[in-house]
Parts: structure tokens; C-alpha cells; sequence
């Protein structure tokens, strides 16, 4: 009989598949599942290591397919509050990756949708970096916890071959696109992303969107899209990405999916008709979600896109004639209903917006303020705020926007085409708390599932759970060794209580970390271990099927 390296005994094995539980057990040796057995079928003196899993669930790793711990893993690898919710495959890329480098890109920084807090040092790196695969590998060599995988931002490919300009691409920037698309897949991308709502992705049109996409078609990859409108424009939003699927026969994943604004929670039904009709007709097409109504960007969204073109949108609001400009369009956005962005899109309006990014020493006041109360304190009103607050702190000011209605995500959960995704890095309370708040969902969002959609409300069951966290997301990848507790897969393997597995940041005091979750391995190293860090950084870079 073989020696193992690890023996979790007395488990309550869910595999990852959403089939019921089971007791058993699971050996590893070197970073491979060796064995998914049955009680007792392995002598504890056959393993260097036993765990005792006291009944409590071991499962595959959790796969966060929409990540955003791009600058975060640059800071600190070891990705605290993610790796402790028990992920342990991080998948980036929202319509933006600080590579490729070159074409119109002089600074990767620049084009960034998440923003740009990292060191001089990584700067100067991030601008050597030529291919796709350049930042991942570089990562794993800088040693990260969780392993790293990313879609290509699609932001990026514009920016390559046009820069910020608006307009149609020409037939030879258009070349530039596929050949970056192609280069990226071969380099291991999942496919192409794009987050319709930022420039410059916004300044796309669906033709585009379609060439672009046949590249990763040929390569195995998907289209996974925040789509153009999450509110009243929502039905032809979902139109275009499933025209872009059709015609590119391509598969389609739709980024954390939401109806925003009251006007627009009752569309959410629609929705869901015309995604499981798509499906029915023989097209591939899922989605992912995040376990909160409370949506998290920059205060820059709520401006309409082409303030930002040609790389002048803090310029573009010092003027007058633009911010009136501006204004107008705000105004007709409040007064009929719709969103020239997505700020607007709201349960209460401006009071359902709260600015929480701030920088200036100044503005540290308003943190915890909503953005009305915020105008009150300044004696202006919300917009003359927001445009000053942004000329002045020249940044895109993380914001949160409580936009969604419980009820409809109560209706999304169950779905069986539907993902938990975060939406967020990974932080670490020691150094990210001085930084001010953020969503809570960097270190919330896997076990809140759990919590409340499993255990409280029983929308799911917890092996369901699971499998939208783990296999569900490995298959939309294209991810054939990760995903699943099988005997020849990878040893991403967590243990959790079931009971007590819970979130503890909110919206009002985001910084704590989540808790039940004991044990995480990954590649077959404990990285947490009785619920701490043990500081290993055995994170590997994974790649999507069109990998050469």
C-alpha cells in the first residue's frame, strides 16, 4: 500500500459534483488527490499527516471566476481574505490585464477598471511584460497562495490597437485585435472579457465584440461579458451578448447577474425567460452572481462613457461646457428613468450611492456618508459633487451602489446556471483597513452563500452550493484537473462546518475576515491550517484549453 502525504479522516465528503454527501476519506500525496475512499479503507500509518475532519465537510477548493486580485496579489500573495473563505483558484480579467504591453499601450496602469494602488517596483515590471502569460508567470515566481488564472480583458485588446479613441476600429486595428486575441489564447486565457459599462470596452459595438470572439472560439475559450446595460436597457444588453454567442459560436457567461433599479427588478423574470430559452435552442450560455444587492465600482460610473475618451476624463471635467454637458445628461437620466452609466440605478437614488474610495485627507469626513448627505455637507448638489470630488482625487473613487432587490436574487440562486462569483481581490485586515472600506464581498462572499442560501433560507442545498463554487466553474473554464474531489485531481481541498461557516464583513465595517472554514490546501500544501495562514505560496498559473 502506498504512503501518503495527507489522510483526512472521518469527512463528510461533498465532491464538488451536487450529489448527495458521503462519509469517507481523502488522501493526497504531492499535490494530487491519491484517493476518495470509504471509512476507514486506509490505516492512519500509511499517511505522514492525519487530519481529522470531525465530521465536518472536506470539498474541492472554491474557483472565483470573477476576481479582481490583480494589484492585491502584487501587494501581499497570500490573498488572505479569499484564501480563508476556502478559494483557492483565483480566475481575473474583467475587461481589463495588465497585459499585453505595447501597440497604444505605454502604461498598463492607465486603461485599469479596478484602479492602480501598487509599488514603483511592480509599475516598472507590468511594463516589460509583452505576452498574456508574462504577469501570471511572473506572479507564481513572485510566490502566490491560491493559484491564478485570467480571462483577457477586453478593455486591453481595444487599447492595444486604438488606445481610448472612440469609434469603429479599422480593418488593420481590427488585425490587431485578433492577432492579440489569438497570442493571449495560445498564452492560456479562458477567452475574452468585457465590461461594457467602462471605457473603453463601452466604445465596442456588437461587430466588434463578434470578430474578436471567433478568435476565442477557435481556441476553446468563452465570451464572458458585464453587459452594456444591467437596467433598463437590460433586455437588449442580453440580446447583444447572446447575438455576439450566436454569431461568434462562442459560449456566453454573463458577469454577476443583476437587474439594477426598481424600475428594473421586475425584468429580472424576463431575463432568466430569454437566457433558459437561448438554452433550449442549443445555445451556451450561463451566468454568475454575487450574494449581496449591493453592487460595488467607481464613482466614475455614474458619468456617461465618452467623458473618458482619448484618455481625458479628469481634464474633460474641470471644463465648464463638458460638465454641462454632463449635468444635462444626469438630469434627463433622473428624470426619465434610464442611466447614461450605472450610478442612477439605485433603490434611493443618490442616497443609494456611498463613495467609500477616497485618498485626500479632506474627503475622509464623508466615508460612511451617502453621496446626497455627502452634496448637503458641501452645500452642493449630488452632481456638482460628484464631478468636483472626482477633479479633485483623480481617481475613479470605489462606490458602493445598493441597486438590487433580495427577492431577485432569492430567484437567481436556485438556477442551476448560475455561479457564485465575488467580484473582488484579496485583502488582508492587517494593511487593507488603514486603506479605508470596500465591498464586503472580498471577504464574504462563499461562505454568505453558504450561509444564507443553504442554511438559512434552504433555497439550495449545500452540496449544490458547493458545486457553484467548484465543478460548476471548472467546467464553464474548461478546467479538467481542478473542481472535483477525484482520485487524479489536483489537491485543491478545503474543510469547512457546515454550521458555523459564515461571513462577518458588512457594507458599514467590511474588514473581517470569514470564519469556518479550518483547512485549505492547495496543489497538496496546507496553506491554511486550524484556520490561519501558514504563509505557503504554492499558487500555480492555470490555463484555459487553447494553452500551446
Amino acid at each position: 500500500m502506498p504512503t501518503y502525504d495527507t489522510l483526512i479522516r472521518n469527512a463528510r465528503i461533498v465532491d464538488g459534483s451536487g450529489n448527495p454527501w458521503r462519509r469517507g476519506e481523502v488522501a493526497i500525496s504531492g499535490d494530487t488527490i491519491a484517493a476518495v475512499t470509504a471509512p476507514g479503507a486506509i490505516p492512519s500509518e500509511h499517511a505522514r499527516s492525519v487530519v481529522d475532519a470531525k465530521d465536518t465537510v472536506v470539498s474541492p477548493g472554491f474557483i472565483d471566476i470573477q476576481s479582481h486580485s490583480i494589484f492585491p496579489l502584487m501587494r501581499d500573495g497570500r490573498c488572505l481574505s479569499k484564501i480563508v473563505q476556502g478559494v483557492t483558484t483565483e480566475i481575473m480579467g474583467e475587461g481589463w490585464t495588465p497585459t499585453p504591453v505595447g501597440g497604444h499601450i505605454t502604461d498598463p496602469v492607465a486603461t485599469s477598471i479596478v484602479g492602480d494602488d501598487l509599488s514603483d517596483e511592480w509599475r516598472q515590471r507590468m511594463k516589460t511584460w509583452r505576452r498574456f502569460g508574462d504577469w501570471l508567470d511572473a506572479f507564481v515566481d513572485s510566490g502566490v497562495s491560491p493559484n491564478v488564472g485570467s480571462y483577457l480583458g477586453g478593455g486591453t485588446v481595444r487599447a492595444y490597437a486604438k488606445g481610448m479613441a472612440m469609434g469603429r476600429p479599422t480593418a488593420d486595428e481590427l488585425n490587431v485585435m485578433r492577432r492579440v486575441t489569438e497570442e493571449s489564447m495560445e498564452d492560456g486565457a479562458f477567452g475574452v472579457s468585457y465590461a461594457l459599462i467602462y471605457p473603453p470596452d463601452a466604445y465596442t459595438d456588437t461587430e466588434e465584440l463578434v470578430e474578436v470572439s471567433k478568435v476565442v472560439a477557435r481556441h476553446g475559450g468563452t465570451y464572458i461579458t458585464h453587459l452594456r446595460s444591467e437596467s433598463t436597457g437590460i433586455f437588449e444588453a442580453l440580446e447583444e451578448a447572446l447575438t455576439i454567442g450566436r454569431e461568434a459560436e462562442v459560449p456566453v457567461e454573463v458577469y454577476h447577474l443583476k437587474a439594477a433599479g426598481p424600475e428594473s427588478w421586475w425584468r429580472m423574470a424576463g431575463v432568466i425567460d430569454r437566457i433558459e430559452r437561448a438554452r433550449a435552442a442549443g445555445l451556451d450560455v450561463t451566468a454568475d452572481m454575487y450574494p449581496y444587492s449591493g453592487s460595488g465600482t467607481g464613482l466614475t460610473a455614474i458619468l456617461p462613457t465618452w467623458t473618458a475618451a482619448d484618455g481625458a476624463l479628469y481634464r474633460n471635467l474641470a471644463d465648464p461646457a463638458v460638465r454641462a454637458k454632463v449635468r444635462s445628461e444626469l438630469e434627463a437620466s433622473q428624470r426619465y428613468g434610464t442611466s447614461t452609466g450605472m450610478g442612477l440605478e439605485t433603490r434611493d437614488g443618490p442616497h443609494g450611492i456611498m463613495p467609500l474610495g477616497f485618498r485626500l485627507p479632506e474627503h475622509q469626513q464623508y466615508v460612511g456618508m451617502r453621496l446626497d448627505e455627502i452634496a448637503d455637507a458641501r452645500g452642493q448638489d449630488w452632481i456638482e459633487a460628484v464631478l468636483d470630488l472626482l477633479v479633485a482625487e483623480k481617481q475613479r473613487i470605489g462606490t458602493i451602489y445598493f441597486s438590487m432587490d433580495e427577492a431577485n436574487l432569492d430567484l437567481q440562486v436556485p438556477l442551476p446556471w448560475v455561479k457564485f462569483s465575488s467580484d473582488a481581490g484579496g485583502f488582508d485586515p492587517a494593511w487593507a483597513k488603514a486603506e479605508g472600506p470596500l465591498h464586503p464581498r472580498a471577504y464574504g462572499t462563499f461562505p454568505r452563500a453558504i450561509r444564507r442560501y443553504a442554511r438559512e433560507k434552504r433555497l439550495i442545498t449545500l452540496e449544490d452550493a458547493v458545486r457553484k463554487m467548484s465543478s460548476s466553474v471548472a467546467d464553464r473554464l474548461g478546467i479538467t484537473d481542478r473542481g472535483s474531489l477525484r482520485e487524479g485531481m489536483k489537491a485543491d481541498v478545503i474543510l469547512f462546518d457546515p454550521a458555523t461557516i459564515t461571513d462577518h464583513a458588512t457594507f458599514e465595517d467590511p474588514h473581517q475576515l470569514a470564519t469556518g472554514v479550518s483547512h485549505v490546501w492547495v496543489n497538496g500544501t496546507l496553506v491554511v491550517e486550524d484556520g490561519s495562514h501558514t504563509g505557503a505560496t504554492p499558487g500555480r498559473f492555470v490555463k484555459g484549453q487553447g494553452a500551446q
